[in-house]
């Protein structure tokens, strides 16, 4: 097993020193899935909730959301995000959640990435939990990570 990169030799937390790290293109890529009852998607997909339109504010905050990692997450690096995507889709069972993080920097845009879909998650259960007490966040993860050299 590999050693935790976050803690120090004596087993306390730390942030990662990447000063010495070459700048590289790095993106990564995240989903996530609030499953919820069908009468609430189709509410969703044909923009009825009561709090507006569901999916376009869920995008939105996770947007913001990854710009706001670093102060969320305590041994994040604050990073030079050059693009931030967040994409939500209805389906009978719920919204699943897509996003996309880019910077060029010394580390990766992992928890950017994750962090955006967490949060667009969680938008979309605050906008619909007056009409369905039930959803279950599910499944957010990283599906991909890529660094190139500039």
């Amino acid at each position: 097993m590999n050693k935790l990169s976050h803690t120090n030799s004596e087993g306390k937390a730390r942030m990662v020193d990447v000063g010495g790290k070459p700048d590289q293109k790095r993106k990564a890529t995240a989903t996530g899935f609030i499953r919820m009852q069908k009468e609430t998607a189709e509410l969703v997909k044909q923009n009825r909730m009561k709090k507006g339109d569901v999916l376009t504010v869920a995008e939105i905050a996770g947007v913001q959301a990854a710009k706001e990692t670093s102060r969320l997450i305590p041994l994040c690096h604050p990073l030079p995000l050059t693009k931030v995507e967040v994409k939500t889709t209805v389906t009978n069972e719920g919204v699943r959640v897509h996003t996309e993080a880019l910077c060029t920097g010394k580390t990766g845009v992992e928890m950017e990435a994750l962090t955006a879909a967490s949060v667009a998650l969680l938008t979309v259960y605050d906008m619909c939990k007056a009409v369905d007490r039930n959803m279950i966040i599910e499944s957010v993860k990283l599906t991909g990570k890529t660094k190139t050299g500039l």
